[in-house]
């Protein structure tokens, strides 16, 4: 029987990860979170597609055409979070179909006030942020629990 399968998808800045402000964002890179995500994924009974992306409508299609191929969907837009109303249309098509979790590695409402709405929270069963990078290994077991895999 096939595994479920769980979009995991980065916006614009995460390619930087270990990079970009490492006294705020930690020191691991896209790809040890990538790793991270395949190997809890592969823990739980669920397979990943993880992508990465800067533009926003790169992230608007990956939603678009994962429509009716993936059972769950994890995100963290970044920026895109507090100014996309695009990804939002995007993730509403799922009406409530796949579970959606959000993903921040630090607390954006503990951050500048600008940071504080996203425009994705309205549409996830649940929040991770201000975990670092384990509120993706989190997200992925509310997932798991979800689609009835714990």
């Amino acid at each position: 029987m096939p595994r479920p399968v769980v979009l995991v998808l980065n916006g614009p800045n995460l390619n930087m990860l270990g990079v970009r402000e490492p006294e705020i964002y930690g020191t691991q890179t896209l790809d040890d979170v990538e790793q991270m995500c395949r190997d809890a994924a592969d823990r739980l009974g669920l397979d990943v597609d993880c992508r990465q992306s800067n533009h926003e409508g790169e992230m608007v299609t990956w939603i678009q055409n994962s429509f009716g191929r993936i059972s769950g969907l994890v995100i963290n837009a970044g920026a895109y979070t507090h100014t996309s109303i695009a990804i939002h249309d995007a993730l509403k098509l799922y009406g409530g179909a796949i579970p959606i979790a959000e993903v921040h590695i630090t607390d954006p409402k503990t951050r500048e006030k600008f940071r504080h709405f996203s425009y994705i929270e309205e549409l996830a069963f649940a929040r991770y942020a201000g975990h670092g990078v384990m509120g993706y290994v989190r997200a992925l077991e509310a997932l798991a629990e979800r689609l009835g895999k714990m």
